[in-house]
């Protein structure tokens, strides 16, 4: 009598969840968090331009106003240069140095934990509305045809120099992010970039690399950044030109590693497409990001109106960062200058002698904004956990404890300290401004006691923050992920190397700013 074969036993394997479940599970932490670490809060500074004064929310609550000159700011120990406020180079509250007190818990309770998701989700709704915007436009580019017809013609002219696409792009986001900190707008670019690294034989990890990777790089080692450098310079009492030399050094070095980085990866997955980290998960990201042919009669012949669809579909990126960079433009601007070029490529798409009519437009719209659902909501559950530990008021706390750790050690273990610091408060703050108006006036008056220069605070703040805001689930990368439908540990397989390189180079920048000065 035959036995019956055994059957293999399915071994365990522990899997990362989802962008939405580790959101969950952080809104939950973050909720606990509330009840175990000590409510407090410093004294914050803003100024009033209605009454041209300066405003003090302390602690308690209450407001007070004072001049808006130059000695009370002296005064308050806020080293930072009266014209700052006045001329609206810092917009949000500032803390105010040694006025740290210790408050009644306030805990999140637990109906905190969907109501934080819900109004971070209304806090996100410019950058929603920016996605949708875009989400749309792609569908109806997509639609038209036009993404298909260009990218033949692309590949077949790039054919055996894909590399150099993967180094421009690369070097426009390094630039990008060191200039302006392009990167939440950086998610504009992967419609249009994405389905040419597919066309040419890469994957989701080069893609994620070449735009989110390149750009941050660029943020880490900002030089006239004025959401990071520029602003945590003015909330340090200093000129962002101070230590700029170093910052520029810095960022050729980093830039040359990060490219380098690109290069071998995508080398690799050239030539063997099983070494990719993401191998695993292609057949569905090819299929979310491959471009099909159009429901056009064209078929893929790159026709004048589709080359003209797709001049119009390019010409809304450089325009956006013209905005961003010049002319102070907002999530609602840019939402608006793409729904405008979307406007004039839905009526190309639809009418004509190929055209797809009036309801295959407005499907291919509204299909498009619903394929990046996922990606708006991804942002507004992250900021829900910010809300929850600024309402249960801890992030104060944490900064008063982190500022106690660097205090009276000498100014290269203070630096170095510090930078970590920075690392840890990245995941709490994740935004570069935020967290530059909380925690310089804070942090910088310490570098005096150890003599050594308030840049080298600033820069220990670019490289810590944004060495987490690699991996920081708070911040852009989920939405990031989610996007592009990628586990977070295949990320994290590629971007370790990234942070690792950030932490040991930025330390020893950090510690030479410190010697040498």
């Amino acid at each position: 009598m035959d036995t019956p074969a055994q059957q293999p036993k399915k071994k365990f394997k522990l899997r990362m969840p989802g962008a939405f479940v580790i959101l969950f599970i952080l809104t939950i932490v973050a909720v606990m968090a509330t009840w175990m670490i000590p409510a407090g809060s410093y004294s914050k500074l803003a100024y009033e331009s209605s009454s041209s004064s300066l405003v003090i929310t302390k602690p308690s609550g209450k407001t007070e106003k004072v001049a808006a000159t130059q000695e009370q700011l002296d005064k308050l120990g806020v080293k930072i240069q009266i014209k700052e406020f006045t001329s609206g180079g810092i917009t949000q509250a500032v803390s105010i140095p040694n006025t740290y007190q210790r408050l009644k818990q306030h805990p999140a309770g637990l109906g905190a934990i969907t109501s934080s998701m819900v109004r971070g989700t209304i806090e996100a709704v410019d950058i929603m509305v920016f996605i949708f915007v875009l989400g749309g436009l792609i569908g109806v580019v997509k639609a038209s045809g036009a993404f298909e017809a260009g990218l033949l013609a692309l590949t077949k002219k790039t054919k055996g120099h894909e590399f150099m696409l993967i180094f421009m792009v690369a070097v426009l986001m390094i630039l990008g992010g060191t200039l302006c900190g392009i990167e939440e707008e950086a998610v504009a670019f992967y419609p249009i970039l994405v389905p040419i690294f597919i066309a040419m034989g890469y994957d989701s990890i080069v893609c994620v690399g070449a735009i989110f990777l390149a750009s941050s790089v660029g943020t880490s080692f900002s030089t006239i950044n004025p959401f990071s450098v520029v602003i945590a310079s003015n909330a340090a009492g200093i000129n962002f030109t101070e230590g700029i030399v170093w910052r520029i050094v810095g960022l050729i070095v980093a830039s040359v590693f990060v490219i380098w980085y690109l290069h071998w990866y995508s080398k690799k997955v050239k030539n063997t497409p099983a070494f990719s980290y993401t191998y695993e998960d292609r057949t569905s990201f090819n299929k979310m990001w491959s471009v099909a042919s159009g429901d056009s009669e064209e078929g893929s012949e790159f026709t004048f109106r589709k080359k003209l669809i797709l001049i119009l579909f390019v010409v809304t990126f450089p325009i956006m960062v013209w905005g961003v960079m010049s002319q102070g433009w907002w999530f609602p601007t840019m939402a608006s200058s793409f729904l405008a070029f979307a406007i004039i490529i839905m009526f190309l798409t639809a009418t004509g002698k190929y055209g797809i009519g009036e309801k295959g437009v407005v499907d291919a719209f509204t299909n498009g904004s619903a394929s990046l659902v996922g990606v708006s909501l991804i942002i507004g559950l992250a900021r829900g956990i910010n809300l929850v530990m600024n309402e249960g008021l801890i992030s104060d706390t944490i900064l008063q404890y982190s500022s106690t750790l660097v205090a009276h050690v000498s100014g290269s273990v203070f630096i170095l300290i510090l930078m970590l610091i920075f690392f840890v408060l990245g995941f709490i703050v994740p935004s570069s401004s935020g967290l530059a108006v909380l925690a310089m006036p804070i942090f910088a008056p310490l570098a005096d006691t150890v003599d050594i220069p308030r840049f080298a605070v600033v820069t220990a703040y670019q490289f810590g923050q944004y060495a987490m805001l690699f991996l920081a689930p708070t911040g852009l990368v989920m939405a990031t992920l989610q996007m592009l439908d990628m586990k977070y540990s295949h990320w994290f397989k590629f971007v370790w190397p990234v942070v690792v390189f950030v932490l040991v180079f930025g330390g020893a920048i950090l510690v030479a700013e410190v010697l040498v000065s």
